[in-house]
Formats: structure tokens, sequence, C-alpha cells
């Protein structure tokens, strides 16, 4: 803040400068003038916060330079001092608002305090108007997101609530930054993007409005008198790009430009629509109206989903793996879909899959859709690029576990898919597994312990154990009842055989995993 002392006598000035730490007020400038009209002269020059005068000088006193300055200076606070017990300049002193009127000899410790009340009224009103303001940008901004349509108040009215010229040859431009994730900084930290992004638009002439809007929608509205050329827009959206590229994935929209108020709207729809095809684009994009253009028409789409099926069953990866990048490829040329059209016709891929799995008769840990339905794994994806990428990664993971099986001998998978179903009977016993294969106790753990490495006691043990760890993640279950769900009869046994595997008790592992 700054601070103007006006008083007539020079020991006085010097005396206040001297004996106070401004510093530590806030005051971070101090001026001094001799009477009224320098001390008016210097409040217009320096535009202080506060002004600490006294009230009796020659020329112009202090009641009439903070008169003269009324208007001028309406937000700046006085301070008065007299040596003078006169009641007239005290009534005027209140009339004018004055924050405080000291007596001299002046106490420093009084000054102080007049100054620090100054100080707090002027960052009160402050942040006072900043709200009201911000307020009124707000409804603004909100305003020009609506169809033009007219109102009990005059065009002229409506264009002079704008914080700047608005005239009816204005320019609007709407630009909407689009965060995946609406939680990704606090309000106040956009507010001040805004802030900063208003000042770096003065060097191109241009002023702005900004809201939010659902959550995770900011728009901003480039306003100016002229219309701004392409390179201007480019380096607008770069700006606020370098400023979001904090805040996780997101896409920016920028809007045709249009001239006068009644057709801001235009502007803001043509946003919007960029906005919505930004599925078919990498996160971090800047999207304009020549994107669009750029889309070649929609030719005859061939449904990929019986080819895809008759390769995913003859384990024909390479094959499988050019369907996708096929299907991608075309959607990313060819826009003119809608976003939920193409999100259905990778609906039917990830069934394809899915059935794929199952009729693969996998390993259940192998099998994604076992643990996250379709809707689950698709409401993950927010683009095309990530639609394409998790089904890719769940083809690749399909092969895998279709070339493990292959090579697995195939009783081994008899036995453990008979496991599988039966780990929750507690009697279920080695000898019920060489029933099932037809094959000797014997040689049904010898072969089992040269395919896994384990043996079958080993295999059946950690099986369940696995199971319990899943159970103990829902607090739904009591343990001794998962005791039961996982085939031990006994729970004090099953809590010792987890900690054995496990390193922690059933209600260690629960308590760490639930934190």
């Amino acid at each position: 803040m700054k601070l103007l002392i006006v008083d007539d006598e020079a020991l006085t000035r010097q005396g206040l400068i001297s004996s106070i730490n401004w510093k530590s007020l806030n005051i971070q400038s101090v001026y001094q003038a001799d009477d009224g009209i320098h001390g008016l002269d210097l409040a217009k020059k320096h535009r202080p916060e506060i002004i600490l005068s006294d009230v009796r000088m020659p020329r112009m006193d202090g009641i009439q330079m903070a008169e003269a300055l009324a208007e001028l200076l309406p937000d700046t606070a006085v301070i008065f001092m007299s040596g003078y017990s006169d009641k007239e300049y005290l009534k005027a002193a209140i009339k004018l608002k004055a924050v405080s009127y000291v007596e001299k000899p002046l106490d420093p410790s009084e000054i102080q305090e007049a100054v620090l009340e100054a100080a707090s009224r002027i960052e009160a009103a402050l942040l006072r108007k900043q709200s009201d303001s911000q307020q009124k940008s707000a409804k603004l901004a909100l305003l020009l997101t609506q169809p033009w349509r007219k109102t009990e108040r005059s065009y002229e009215d409506l264009l002079k609530d704008f914080p700047f010229p608005v005239t009816e040859h204005t320019y609007f431009t709407s630009v909407i930054v689009k965060l995946q994730n609406p939680q990704a900084g606090p309000e106040a930290v956009f507010t001040d993007i805004y802030r900063n992004f208003r000042a770096y638009l003065q060097k191109y002439d241009l002023s702005c409005l900004f809201l939010f809007k659902h959550e995770q929608h900011i728009v901003y509205h480039l306003i100016g008198n002229r219309r701004p050329d392409e390179t201007t827009l480019d380096k607008a959206s770069l700006w606020l790009k370098d400023q979001f590229s904090v805040f996780g994935n997101f896409f920016i929209s920028v809007g045709n430009t249009v001239c006068g108020i009644e057709h801001a709207y235009d502007s803001y729809t043509s946003a919007v629509i960029l906005s919505h095809s930004s599925f078919f684009y990498d996160y971090g994009t800047i999207l304009d109206s020549l994107d669009l253009a750029l889309s070649t028409p929609g030719g005859l789409f061939q449904d990929p989903t019986a080819p895809l099926q008759e390769a995913l069953s003859s384990r024909n990866q390479e094959e499988t793996l050019r369907i996708l990048k096929e299907v991608f490829q075309y959607f990313r040329t060819h826009r003119d879909f809608l976003p939920n059209q193409v999100r259905d016709i990778y609906y039917q891929m990830f069934l394809c899959l899915q059935t794929a799995f199952s009729q693969a008769q996998l390993s259940p840990a192998a099998d994604p859709f076992r643990t996250s339905g379709i809707m689950t794994l698709m409401e993950k994806c927010d683009t095309l690029s990530d639609l394409h990428q998790k089904l890719t990664e769940l083809s690749e993971s399909f092969f895998a576990a279709a070339a493990e099986t292959l090579q697995e001998n195939s009783t081994t998978f008899l036995i453990k898919d008979f496991i599988s179903k039966h780990y929750k009977n507690p009697t279920l016993s080695v000898k019920d597994i060489s029933e099932h294969v037809y094959l000797s106790t014997s040689y049904v753990c010898t072969l089992f312990k040269a395919e896994t490495g384990q043996t079958l006691n080993q295999y059946i043990t950690e099986f369940r154990m696995e199971k319990a760890k899943k159970l103990l993640g829902d607090p739904r279950y009591k343990i001794t009842d998962i005791s039961s769900r996982v085939g031990y009869a006994d729970g004090n046994y099953f809590g010792k055989s987890f900690k054995k595997i496990v390193g922690l008790s059933p209600s260690e592992y629960r308590e760490k995993i639930l934190k």
C-alpha cells in the first residue's frame, strides 16, 4: 500500500516517517506534502490508499483537500490529525467518513492503530468489490452461453453492464476448456488463471469473461472491438494449454468468431460442438472449426464383430490386432459419427472378447471380465484412443493366457479347474482330484509337482488364501464366515494357515487394506 502524509510542519512529517516501521504495516511507499494543494497534486499522481493529513494548513486545509479527492479517489482512507479541539472540523471529518481523528501531540501507537484500521477497511472493501465484480462478470458470461432474447432492459443498457467497452460491433469468441477430472484443482486457482489470462490478452486489445459450467467445463469469452486474427487465437489457446497442463487430461475448443452480442451464443455453440468431438482426439488437443472441416465424410462402415469373432476363436492374434487397428483408424478419420454410436460398436467388440475368454476356459485369474463388467471397463475410457488401448491390452492378455494354457498339460488344467469349482468343500482331497481325472493319487501328485513346481496341497492352500484375501476386502463378511467360504471348517486353523502364507493374520490384513 501507499501512504501520503500532508502537514505544514516539516518536523511532524519527518517524525512520523522515522518513528514508525511502515513496512510492518504493509506500507511500501510513503509520500509527503506541506499543504493541501501539494497534497492534492501528489494524491492525483500516486493514488495512495491511505492519507494521513493535518486539518489546519495554509492555502488549502485537510478537509478541503479530502472533499476535492472524494470523487477522484473514493476508496482512499483519510486519517485526520489536529492540535485543536475544533468540533466543526470533527463534524466535517465524520461527514467525509474519515477512518480516524488523531489529536496532536501525536502518539505513534495511535497512528499505527489508525493505519491498521484503515488498511483493514480498504482490504474488506476491495474484497467486496472483487466479489461483486466477479458475480456480475459471471452473470454476463452466462448470458453469452444462452440464445439471444430481448429483455426488459434496452440493448444499450445491457452493453453498459460490461466492465469494458462493448458496442454493437464488438467481436466475441468462445473458448471451452474441458477437464477430464472435475476435481483437478480448487476454483480459486482457476480464478487466478482467469486474472492472468485477462492481463495476457490486453496486449492483443482483447478482454475476457469466464465461468464454470457443468463442473468440468471452463468457458472463456474473448471480447474485442476488432476481429482477432488466427495467430492471436492460436497464441491465446497455447497460453491456456500451458496453464492447464498441470491439471491432468483436458481439451481446448475454440469457437467461431462472431460480431455483435446477439450472435455470441453462436460462437459458444460452435465451441460446444467441438468439445463433443474431442472424443476422437488425443488429450491436450486444441480444436477449432478447421478440425471438423478436415474430417473425411463417413463411407460404408463394415461391422467388425463377425471377423473379430472368427479371429479370436481361431487364435489369430495378428488378424485380431489388425481388425482393432483398422476400426480405430476409420473413426479417427471419419468423425461424423456420434461418440455414442462409436461406443456402441466398441461395446460389441468388447462383448466378442468377453465371449472368447469364456469359451477358452482360461483360469479365473486370467479373465478380466470376471471382476469387471464391460460397462465398468468402458466407463473409464473417455476417448476413442482410450477405448482402442483398453481393447488392445485385453486382447493381448487373452492371447498370452491362451498360449500359457496350451502349453500346460491338459490333465493339470483339469485338476486346476476342479479345484476352482470345489475349493469351498472342506473335505476336498487329493483322492477326490485323482478320481476326477481317472489317475492314481501318486501319479497325480507327481505330475502336478512336475508341471507347476507346487504340491497339490500347496496349490489348494494358496488358491483358498487368494480367495480369502478378496473376501477380506469386503467389510460385509465376518472372518468366521470367510473361513467357511474358502473351505475351512476350523476358523483357528484358517487363521494360522492364512498368517503362514500371507504373513499377517486375517484381521491384520483386513485392517491394512481397508485403511
